[in-house]
């Protein structure tokens, strides 16, 4: 069997996306190719983080004895996890889970989008505010499916600017779900809305970060 870096495993709210407000598993794995400047996961990131090696039988058991059936693989970046397919392919082979994986953008979607229709990406796209545009996969948006989404995480009027560019660009909002979240304490909410207002974005949503509003913004496990 193979074995993943686990960091953290919780049942919560989903605070963000389409399933916003709904029960989720999560499952928070070590490690991230990207350092992004408002990274609220920073601490799952690092070499040194704790870890608990899990299989992929023990992470599915985990999954069905919480008796949630939304499941979100985040990180970190889930997808750099060694012979991540094989726990996906576990996973999608029960159809009474739903399975979300949270990754950041720069990973190549193409070897896992054929595993099944249970899985659906929320895929970033990472704005300038970031710091890490240059790492983000482009071609990625030609991956996508209707039951994916795109999420771009503005701190900054020349961050919603990009956002409305890479949406037009790719004509996002009518290829899947499209989201706008403000970095936590960085932007005034009422300034993102009058972006979309002023610029007509039809087919975008913008959403708060659900658990911030709820928890402490430094919380874990929620």
């Amino acid at each position: 069997m193979a074995e993943y870096r686990v960091v953290e495993k919780f049942v919560s709210i989903n605070g963000e996306g389409i399933l916003a407000g709904q029960l989720a598993v999560f499952v928070r794995f070590q490690g991230c190719n990207l350092d992004c400047s408002f990274c609220d996961t920073a601490w799952a990131n690092r070499e040194n983080a704790p870890y608990t090696l899990m299989t992929e039988k023990e992470i599915y058991d985990y999954i069905k004895e919480t008796g949630v059936r939304n499941v979100t693989l985040t990180g970190g970046e889930p997808l750099l996890q060694k012979d991540v397919r094989v726990l996906l392919e576990l996973l999608a082979s029960d159809p009474s889970i739903r399975i979300e994986i949270e990754t950041n953008g720069s990973i190549d979607l193409t070897p896992f989008k054929d595993i099944g229709d249970s899985i659906a990406f929320t895929m970033d796209y990472k704005l300038p505010g970031s710091l890490m545009e240059s790492r983000m996969d482009e071609c990625n948006f030609d991956r996508l499916s209707a039951g994916d989404t795109v999420k771009f995480v503005a701190g900054s009027q020349e961050d919603l600017e990009r956002a409305r560019d890479i949406i037009e660009k790719h004509g996002l909002s009518e290829k899947c779900h499209v989201y706008i979240s403000p970095v936590f304490g960085k932007i005034e909410l009422e300034s993102i809305v009058d972006y979309m207002k002023e610029n007509r974005m039809n087919g975008v949503n913008m959403q708060l970060q659900m658990h911030k509003v709820i928890w402490n913004p430094e919380s874990r496990g929620v």
